[in-house]
């Protein structure tokens, strides 16, 4: 009986943190959804009016205003804890690719809201996205369903002074601590000159990593931590340099302090290789 009284306080605790939970899960995918329709919408006729000079600076500058508002909300609703400003350092930076691991579907929204001059190479299915697809084609961002126009594409954009968004795992990581990276960032690199700034995200949740539904709800707050790793020159042989660059990926993250979520089936292994 005394052990029944002792946790009943404890309970209403536990359903108000669960209650606090839905409630940031719903408004932080309300916001976001809300900020980039509405942009969308706006983005429309100004896509048929702008000229692209004006088009792509307008288009990445709002992109970015948006993304940092609706991080900043999530962080003061205290449903997530950012730590981004390693990235600050590469706005003053030249022609660069900014490449980093892909844990999750915020990993672009991060480095976009403290990145402005930068295009994005993504999804041909989020480019016609009625929330992202016209923001998305009014700041130039790159379609990847044709790999010789992508490559293009990128090139062109870094030859005139911007950024590249591009992950080299080409989609949300499924094999810890990397998938398998593909050789497009180095194809970019080596035709267009440029460097590639590796990246690591880390994070302490699996929240919207490949396979988590869109409306599960995570244990919060979450942390997301970024951080700058090598840059490498543009390479040779782009074979031997993505081989490289995913031995470096693995070498960096596997040891992570924040990287791997507690809660996927490679924390319990991990944890239990530890132990024996």
């Amino acid at each position: 009986m005394s052990a029944d009284r002792a946790s009943l306080p404890s309970r209403p605790r536990r359903w108000l943190h669960r209650l606090h939970e839905y409630a940031a899960l719903w408004f932080g995918l309300g916001l976001l959804g809300t900020t980039t329709l509405t942009w969308s919408l706006l983005a429309v006729p100004l896509y048929y009016v702008l000229p692209k000079r004006w088009a792509d600076p307008l288009g990445r500058w709002v992109i970015t205003t948006i993304f940092r508002i609706d991080l900043g909300a999530l962080a003061l609703i205290g449903a997530c804890r950012f730590d981004l400003s390693a990235l600050d350092s590469l706005r003053a930076e030249g022609p660069l690719i900014v490449a980093p691991n892909h844990p999750c579907l915020l990993d672009a929204v991060m480095v976009i809201s403290r990145l402005s001059n930068m295009t994005c190479v993504m999804k041909a299915d989020l480019v016609d996205n009625v929330f992202l697809g016209a923001g998305a084609r009014l700041a130039g961002y790159i379609r990847n369903n044709a790999q010789l126009s992508m490559i293009k594409q990128s090139v062109a954009e870094l030859k005139n002074g911007s950024h590249l968004l591009i992950f080299p795992e080409g989609t949300r990581t499924t094999r810890w601590p990397i998938n398998a990276c593909k050789g497009t960032a180095a194809l970019i690199a080596s035709r267009a000159r440029v460097p590639i700034q590796t990246v690591f995200i880390e994070t302490d949740s699996a929240y919207l990593g490949k396979g988590w539904p869109l409306f599960r709800r995570p244990t919060m707050p979450i942390t997301y931590r970024i951080r700058l790793g090598r840059r490498f020159e543009p390479p040779e042989k782009a074979g031997a340099f993505t081989e490289e660059l995913e031995r470096y990926f693995i070498d960096e993250l596997r040891d992570a302090p924040r990287f791997l979520p507690p809660d996927a089936p490679q924390a319990a292994e991990s944890g239990a290789a530890r132990l024996t």
